[in-house]
């Protein structure tokens, strides 16, 4: 298959849900993966065009008749699956060669193989899109999924070098910068600095991604892109950026020398954070404002059974450290399917005493395609991809009615809403409709 006349490929990114309770306005991701891809297929001769859902005003279906695509490219992760299906059923429709990929995709390939969708893409790299496009046999090309006749074919994936990715054309990201952010952080540019992660804990499925394998750029070529950003605030997308001291130090040295000033919004881990004081007040020196932090619970049981291989007292000193700085700490927690109401409680209580500013909570989802899911088999309630949103419960609750579980977890919710409106932080949130909308879901089945 090459495109010998028609160059144009659109590159999409679905919306991530159809209702405005989705925080749609408070976290926007720049469309990261389609600007690398585009630079990729710009340089092999295409015309590449993005529609990211998120922000355009346009529907998907006019720009698909306008552009008149020889093929499209549709990324998104397991929430996004159906809204994926659907515009690949559309672009098929409409004559194109249908394409998916992402981090959805990259872990459960099968779930795309329909005879609506031709190509599905199991790795980081972009450059198999443009293999591809430019008519080299499938069977030769690793990380990708085709169809021989009526039957899939999957090519083994193999783990990608980050550092042979080429730089994001960002001309998407500079026309619509006024729509993309991390909370009051405005526009919010992304930069990948590694794929995976070096840790296992058990409940995520970061560190299966790259087929398991991490991988880092070299740090002044990290450096030397954050430089040619145009933008004051930069959100690494890590699933750990605050790993390996030494390059850490390095990336330190050259932002000084280089004299980069902008803020900075970064992953990383308690156990570090607690352990290198003074490396992070280096780091807040040069501009990191927000750390989003694992802290996953207020109970060392749960950070057992998790795998984290961190405890409780790490969790108050990261905490307590980051105050200390004035870098705002993102609280990151899980609500277990095996909790109590009084251990919804205990959260709120912990984020109160150890004051923890921001808290973000998100429902124990066992991952599709993994073994944790298998153990939850049983107990699945539902099989809607968009339920695995992180604001579903999608198995059953081993203490509390499912009723009774949303029922703590919105007055979790609520709870912290206002506390943070009394604090005055978030002042861009259309609170009374949150705090409205959650009030509704205490008492409505299903959340």
């Amino acid at each position: 298959m090459k495109m010998e006349q028609n160059k144009r490929i659109l590159l999409v990114h679905p919306e991530i849900s159809r209702t405005k309770y989705n925080f749609a306005g408070i976290i926007d991701n720049e469309p990261l993966e389609l600007e690398y891809l585009w630079t990729t297929l710009e340089k092999a001769g295409f015309e590449p065009y993005i529609w990211d859902g998120q922000v355009e005003n346009e529907p998907y279906i006019k720009r698909l008749k306008e552009l008149s695509p020889s093929a499209v490219y549709i990324c998104g992760r397991t929430r996004q699956e159906g809204f994926m299906k659907e515009y690949a059923k559309a672009a098929k429709k409409a004559g194109a060669v249908a394409m998916i990929g992402g981090l959805h995709a990259q872990r459960c390939a099968s779930r795309f193989f329909t005879d609506y969708i031709d190509f599905v893409f199991t790795g980081f790299d972009p450059a198999p899109v443009a293999d591809i496009l430019l008519g080299k046999s499938p069977s030769r090309i690793h990380s990708v999924c085709w169809k021989r006749g009526s039957k899939w074919v999957k090519n083994a994936a193999k783990p990608d070098d980050i550092n042979t990715l080429p730089r994001p054309d960002r001309t998407y990201f500079y026309e619509h910068s006024d729509r993309y952010r991390y909370l009051e952080l405005k526009p919010a540019a992304h930069i990948r600095a590694s794929y995976s992660c070096p840790y296992r804990c058990s409940f995520c499925i970061r560190n299966s991604m790259n087929c398991g394998k991490y991988s880092v750029r070299d740090i002044a070529d990290v450096v030397d892109e954050i430089a040619g950003i145009r933008c004051e605030n930069i959100y690494f997308i890590d699933d750990d950026f605050l790993f390996g001291e030494e390059r850490l130090r390095e990336f330190i040295r050259l932002i000084r020398e280089r004299n980069i000033r902008k803020r900075y919004i970064c992953y990383g881990r308690a156990d570090f954070v607690s352990a290198h004081p003074e490396l992070m007040k280096e780091l807040r020196d040069i501009g990191f404002y927000y750390v989003l932090i694992g802290l996953e619970a207020a109970d060392e049981s749960y950070l057992e059974r998790y795998s984290k291989r961190s405890d409780m007292g790490a969790n108050e000193k990261a905490v307590q450290i980051l105050n200390d700085l004035g870098i705002n700490a993102m609280g990151m927690f899980i609500t277990d399917l095996d909790f109590t109401a009084k251990e919804f409680r205990s959260i709120w209580k912990w984020v109160v005493k150890h004051d923890l500013k921001h808290a973000a909570i998100s429902i124990f989802t066992p991952e599709m395609n993994t073994a944790e899911i298998k153990k939850y088999r049983g107990r699945l309630i539902t099989h809607d991809p968009s339920h695995w949103d992180y604001l579903h419960v999608v198995a059953k609750p081993s203490k509390l009615s499912v009723k009774g579980y949303y029922f703590h977890y919105h007055v979790l919710l609520i709870l912290l809403f206002i506390r943070a409106w009394r604090q005055g932080i978030y002042d861009f949130i259309d609170y009374k409709y949150f705090i409205g909308s959650m009030v509704k879901n205490l008492f409505r089945f299903g959340g």
